[in-house]
């Protein structure tokens, strides 16, 4: 699984997680393996809908890069460094599911009350339910 780095700050009890070679990919938790986890999903999420607006993903880059970085230097003062793994979309691929019409019209609509397509609305419902069945 790839990885990226990610720098941890934390300020009265609270911890935020950013993504360097991510900008804007961020989240917070109340403990260090909260925002571990919760970085982990955000930095996927984000990355997911990179893909789905067919922005190219950046090129991570090595500790030495970061560091030669003036932004980064600032950016990870009185921070910890870490790495978070990514899980990346694959190739999309066509499938023919049957599902009763009653529950497909409440997927439609529930997928565009969010702004998603179908196909997006089924896998992000799938990756759910792979989560919390780990």
């Amino acid at each position: 699984m790839p990885l990226a780095y990610a720098l941890v700050h934390e300020e009265d009890g609270v911890f935020g997680i950013s993504f360097p070679d991510f900008p804007g990919c961020i989240s917070t938790g109340r403990t260090e393996e909260e925002v571990l986890r919760k970085g982990a999903e955000a930095l996927t999420f984000h990355v997911a809908g990179m893909v789905e607006d067919g922005d190219p993903l950046p090129v991570p880059r090595s500790l030495a890069e970061l560091r030669a970085d003036a932004g980064f230097q600032d950016a990870a003062a009185g921070a910890i460094l870490t790495l978070v793994s990514v899980d990346l979309p694959g190739r999309a691929v066509r499938l023919n599911i049957s599902m009763d019409e009653t529950l497909l019209d409440a997927v439609d609509r529930a997928a565009a009350a969010a702004g998603q397509s179908r196909s997006a609305f089924l896998a992000e419902a799938a990756r759910r339910r792979l989560k919390d069945a780990a």
